[in-house]
């Protein structure tokens, strides 16, 4: 394989990556937390993006940026000024979020 096309290659969380709260410990209701994520993903698959949903510890959400959204500058910035702010207001709960 050339360098240029490994160099192209994203990696994607597999589901033995995943890791939620223990049931009965959570803080953020998982249902709305996926219900909200899907209001989201639109926006993003616009651009030739998605997401995944890694896991929940806390109030901490950590999601995988995939497709163009993966290695796009500007995808901090999505993060942060555009999936957080939306998760904080729609989702109790929800303190941080944080892209692998």
């Amino acid at each position: 394989m050339s360098d240029d096309v490994q160099s192209s290659i994203i990696e994607v969380a597999a589901p033995t990556d995943l890791t939620f709260d223990e049931p009965g410990s959570e803080i953020i209701d998982r249902s709305l937390l996926e219900e909200t994520l899907e209001y989201v993903r639109p926006a993003l698959q616009a651009d030739g993006g998605d997401l995944i949903l890694l896991g929940t510890q806390g109030g901490r959400v950590t999601l995988q940026l995939v497709g163009a959204c993966g290695g796009c500058p500007l995808s901090t910035m999505t993060l942060t000024a555009g999936i957080e702010r939306i998760l904080q207001d729609r989702v109790p709960g929800v303190t941080e979020v944080v892209a692998l």
